[in-house]
């Protein structure tokens, strides 16, 4: 008999969305360029609050947005792969694409921080490296932007396949954060309260804050223009 259970909390539905919105906006506004890379460095620091606490949010959130409920040895994924596993939330193979994604995803706000354009932006925490270690960093943030266009791509892939092949819709759950279940054994998510919340909200907005910059040493003080007297005659 089929039930409802409670599978995705508020947070990490907020989490989902928001990020899916800020990578696109980080994209858009880095074509386009010109003043627009203000947003795009605002955005990058909002991902990085973000993902700092999806970290947070899976280790202290509820049931399924653990990292300790979805992510599983090489005997999960085998019994995923033979058709005998049994669960909801992320599949063990799933898992490693979400590992995966928000590796990169850290990987390019991080260096993100530490980029410039050789035109008029540089990130928050380009004072700390010199110009030639900047220059290197930013090359690697080009090449991550394609490695984000794989696994975003793989991702979305993967919702179609399952919809279509499994007949199982994985974004609604997302948006309601409900799932259909058949197995008396699957519970509703239990855990990750406000006082959690709280903790995580405040860990994120304290690494965004020093993302922002706020720790970076004062610039050097402009010399003392030189004080010549005007000669008597």
């Amino acid at each position: 008999m089929s039930r409802t259970i409670r599978l995705w909390d508020l947070p990490t539905r907020l989490f989902h969305w928001l990020l899916v919105l800020a990578v696109i906006g980080a994209f858009v506004t880095v074509k386009i360029g010109g003043n627009l890379m203000v947003w795009h460095g605002r955005l990058g620091l909002l991902m990085i609050g973000l993902l700092v606490f999806r970290l947070v949010w899976g280790v202290i959130g509820s049931t399924y947005a653990r990292f300790s409920q979805f992510v599983r040895g090489p005997a999960a994924i085998k019994a995923y792969l033979a058709g005998t596993w049994q669960g909801v939330g992320h599949n063990p193979l799933g898992a490693l694409s979400v590992l995966a994604l928000l590796a990169l995803m850290i990987a390019q706000a991080a260096t993100g921080l530490f980029s410039n354009d050789d035109i008029a932006f540089n990130g928050p925490l380009y004072p700390l490296v010199s110009k030639d270690t900047s220059d290197a960093i930013t090359g690697w943030h080009h090449w991550g932007e394609n490695g984000i266009f794989l696994l975003v791509g793989l991702h979305l892939a993967a919702i179609v396949f399952y919809s279509i092949k499994k007949q199982e819709r994985l974004v609604p759950p997302m948006v309601t954060g409900k799932k259909a279940v058949e197995s008396p054994k699957i519970k509703d998510a239990t855990g990750g309260g406000p006082i959690a919340f709280g903790v995580a909200v405040v860990i994120a907005a304290l690494a965004t804050w020093a993302a922002s910059g706020a720790f970076n040493p004062p610039p050097p003080a402009s010399p003392e223009p030189a004080n010549y007297e005007t000669p008597a005659w």
